[in-house]
């Protein structure tokens, strides 16, 4: 049977290229995809099909995680300077890649003005694009964690951010790699690891977690000049009288029901929301525990979720997967782009859900006017009627 791909379309404000505030020069690479619409695309024109088949390999650099780095390379630029220490370990946990070796890089790299900005687990370089040699190497004692990878930094002027396995998020200069502050924003003890590329918005620094304990999921937003926590968005009820708590058998259940905030999200401007995806209930394969009724759905898991960037307040949701007991994530970065919807041009963004149905839907699951919403139908090629919106969405949009 072939596996076959779920595209979520909900209406929206497409971006500029550009990152608040920044001024960034074209061709610049300074946020996880690029810049806010997460749509992963370069509008330099200088290689094009006509010419990449001349392209060949410039330099090689081998970079070694760790304290004793030596970064050399198979040609090219001599070894780099001694790594920066920081961290909060007085006996950092050996981990092979992390601590010595060679790292994993998974990754996306930054560039801006012709510098490379590259993270793996505890980890962090500035290279030359034009060389390679590295100008400073960063290095983080940690406590442990899931070393699984890092997804990048995030740049805020001459400041960089970068998460750490063991939940710490870390700001350096990034001319000259020293440490401006550090601030723990999980909880160790409860199985938190942090893999996700931080993201600015205007004077918000955005981070989430992973966990693959019964957990709750949460996004924070933090100022990017002194670190200090600015709002928490939990992604399941917490206390009684939270919207969605009526999806789950109990608030203990929805309080342990997960829905992490482990991939970056996407920004529309004209509207300053954060739209990003959340991950599996915990327990994952066990709904009985957590959702013995169909009515029990687990808000807000495996969904689509929009807040306000200012606030921290939920604006709206999508649910792509129910009652998930596959461990059927919706934490793919909502794609923005522009398309056309029921014969009229929209703004819209998309998402390639892991849950497998239909192997291609587009339709609308907001839009700016209550009525439209209310007539809103989401079909596959078929026409079959997947869900409508409305039924999901009608009552956590605002009115108006």
């Amino acid at each position: 049977m072939k596996t076959r791909t779920l595209l979520l379309s909900i209406a929206l404000c497409l971006p500029d290229g550009l990152l608040l505030g920044q001024g960034l020069p074209a061709g610049a690479w300074p946020t996880y995809a690029g810049d806010y619409s997460q749509r992963r695309y370069s509008t330099l024109r200088q290689i094009d099909q006509t010419n990449v088949r001349h392209l060949t390999l410039a330099w090689v650099r081998r970079l070694t995680a760790g304290p004793d780095a030596g970064e050399g390379s198979w040609f090219g630029p001599p070894p780099g300077p001694p790594a920066i220490t920081g961290g909060v370990a007085e006996q950092p946990v050996t981990m092979p890649g992390a601590t010595s070796g060679s790292p994993r890089l998974s990754g996306s790299i930054l560039q801006v003005n012709g510098i490379l900005y590259v993270s793996s687990p505890d980890n962090a370089w500035a290279m030359d694009a034009l060389d390679g040699h590295v100008l400073w190497h960063y290095w983080w004692k940690s406590r442990g964690g899931i070393h699984i990878g890092n997804r990048g930094m995030a740049m805020y002027g001459d400041w960089l951010y970068f998460e750490t396995p063991d939940d710490y998020l870390v700001s350096l200069d990034a001319k000259t790699g020293q440490e401006r502050w550090h601030k723990e924003i999980a909880d160790f003890s409860q199985q938190y690891f942090s893999t996700t590329a931080p993201v600015v918005v205007g004077d918000h620094v955005l981070v989430g977690t992973g966990d693959d304990l019964d957990a709750p999921g949460f996004l924070q937003a933090f100022d990017p000049k002194t670190g200090d926590l600015q709002w928490k968005f939990y992604t399941v009820p917490m206390n009684k009288g939270d919207p969605g708590l009526e999806t789950w058998a109990s608030l203990d259940a929805a309080r342990h029901g997960g829905a992490q905030v482990w991939i970056p999200g996407s920004y529309d401007p004209a509207t300053q929301l954060y739209i990003f995806g959340t991950g599996n209930p915990t327990p994952a394969y066990t709904a009985r525990l957590r959702a013995p009724g169909d009515a029990h759905t687990n808000l807000y898991t495996c969904s689509v979720v929009a807040v306000n960037v200012n606030t921290g307040k939920m604006a709206w949701y999508y649910q792509t997967s129910p009652n998930d007991t596959h461990d059927w994530d919706a934490t793919q970065a909502p794609v923005l782009f522009d398309g056309m919807f029921a014969g009229k041009p929209r703004k819209m963004t998309m998402q390639a859900s892991r849950n497998g149905y239909g192997r291609r839907l587009a339709g609308i699951a907001r839009q700016r006017r209550r009525d439209e919403l209310e007539s809103a139908e989401l079909r596959s090629p078929g026409g079959t009627v997947v869900r409508r919106a409305a039924r999901d969405l009608r009552d956590v949009l605002p009115d108006g």
